[in-house]
């Protein structure tokens, strides 16, 4: 098992090499674990899940609104099947609460059948027409004026950071070399590909390109222009724990042109959010939150849930979604060049990911890789990180078996001293006190660390120099 976050790369010549390592670029690593090959994963940042996936909104869509015939519209039907089944195996934490898409006025009510038909055309066959007075029972919290609704009851929350964490580390048992802050800033081809990174050369015979908002920059270098990403920042909310049973759906509005639009669904960890804006902007790094964007939020969620705006709120975050000019994904196989893009995964990549992963691996092998035979991987169960399961300090069995699991270092989230060690400890370790709050919510609570911070740091630092880092 191999994981690198710095020094000199190996001198050898790769079977496959996925540049991004989100929750696409690590789910086709994992898949690629499964065959003998020599495999090795890029990101430019200091961990998984980095770029696009680490502020994504933690749905697993049915596919219901995407173009009928679409690639999309067929991956994620697939990814969604796949992406379940994974979940219940591996213990990613899933609430299956359902959706309503909330018409506000006449035209979104006019438009709802429309949408319902197209659902059908997607081959989901559960969405049906509910009336006013039945979404005011399901969602008695909702504010005054929702005319009807479109109840999709197949979308879920997820966590989608153990997604990509249970992938990249499957990956990793697997076989398959991953180097973090290693970013890629030139590519030559000819008998193989040479990639110039900002740790040394690596060599590949096929490159795989999932590199997000930066994929359009590295399909121009292998001389294609299929797509152009434009960043589309979303900010979101996030509100205390408190305001949890106000909410009892994922609220969709009716999509416009621009996404999804705002929604507010509950989190796997207990909390509400409000969001995404969608807000085109040039700067591949603009992730900051902005005054306007989150008045815009507010003003929208005061129509959705006037009682939400009243309720505390614990964070405040930005991502950036990789969109292009297209209405589909673009993942294109150049065989000649034994290279394949995966570019304009949009918002629904975390439900595809999977479908996304067998399907780019079946043309690699089309473009004259050879797979050789399928092995399953190793057994993975991934820590707890939801509340519909009883956490580490629920679980008496536990802190008798190990006492450290019983002891509470952030107490706003409920870590425990035994989680925080299980993370340091991990195949895929944390490599700063963000990544480290991802795998264990510590420093993610109401408080942000104010109480806990210091002893999470020491704790942190103490794993860091055991791991002789």
């Amino acid at each position: 098992m191999t994981v690198t976050t710095a020094g000199e790369l190996p001198d050898t010549v790769h079977d496959v090499i996925v540049v991004g390592a989100g929750v696409v670029g690590t789910a086709i690593a994992r898949e690629l674990a499964r065959h003998r090959l020599r495999t090795a994963l890029l990101d430019a940042c200091d961990d998984v899940g980095s770029g696009t996936s680490k502020a994504n909104t933690a749905i697993v869509h049915t596919g219901f609104d995407a173009v009928p015939g679409s690639l999309e519209s067929r991956l994620v039907r697939e990814g969604q099947r796949r992406l379940a089944a994974y979940a219940t195996e591996t213990g990613i934490p899933v609430e299956p609460l359902g959706a309503l898409l909330v018409a506000w006025d006449q035209e979104q009510l006019a438009a709802l059948p429309g949408l319902a038909a197209k659902a059908e055309r997607n081959g989901y066959h559960d969405a049906r027409l509910i009336c006013a007075d039945e979404v005011r029972v399901r969602e008695p919290h909702l504010g005054p004026g929702a005319l009807g609704a479109l109840d999709v009851p197949g979308e879920s929350i997820i966590c989608p950071w153990t997604t990509t964490l249970a992938y990249a580390t499957q990956a990793v048992r697997g076989g398959v070399d991953l180097h973090l802050n290693c970013r890629v800033e030139s590519v030559t081809s000819g008998t193989h590909h040479e990639l110039a990174t900002t740790r040394g050369l690596l060599r590949t015979r096929y490159l795989v390109n999932a590199a997000g908002l930066y994929a359009d920059a590295l399909d121009r270098q292998l001389g294609h222009g299929d797509f152009t990403v434009t960043p589309r920042r979303g900010q979101l909310i996030v509100f205390d724990k408190l305001a949890r049973d106000l909410v009892r759906h994922i609220l969709l509005p009716v999509p416009t042109a621009l996404g999804k639009g705002v929604l507010v669904a509950p989190t796997v960890y207990g909390n509400v959010m409000l969001g995404p804006t969608a807000e085109d902007v040039d700067d591949k790094e603009a992730t900051a939150s902005t005054a306007e964007g989150l008045a815009a939020l507010r003003e929208k969620g005061r129509r959705i849930m006037p009682e939400l705006l009243d309720e505390e709120v614990t964070a405040v975050y930005a991502g950036l979604r990789a969109a292009t000019e297209h209405d589909d994904y673009r993942i294109r196989a150049h065989a000649r060049q034994r290279y394949i893009a995966v570019g304009g995964i949009r918002s629904t990549g975390l439900t595809a990911s999977m479908a996304i992963a067998a399907y780019v691996t079946e043309l690699l092998a089309d473009a004259g890789l050879g797979l050789g035979p399928a092995s399953e991987l190793e057994p993975l169960r991934m820590p707890n990180l939801g509340e519909a399961l009883p956490r580490p300090y629920q679980r008496a069995d536990l802190i008798a078996a190990d006492p450290a699991y019983g002891t509470l270092v952030c107490h706003c989230e409920r870590v425990s001293r035994g989680e925080i060690r299980d993370a340091l400890d991990s195949t895929v370790p944390p490599g700063s006190l963000d990544g480290l709050r991802r795998r264990t919510r510590a420093r993610g609570g109401r408080c942000q660390g104010f109480y806990c911070g210091p002893a999470v740091r020491d704790l942190f630092e103490a794993g860091q120099l055991g791991a002789g880092r």
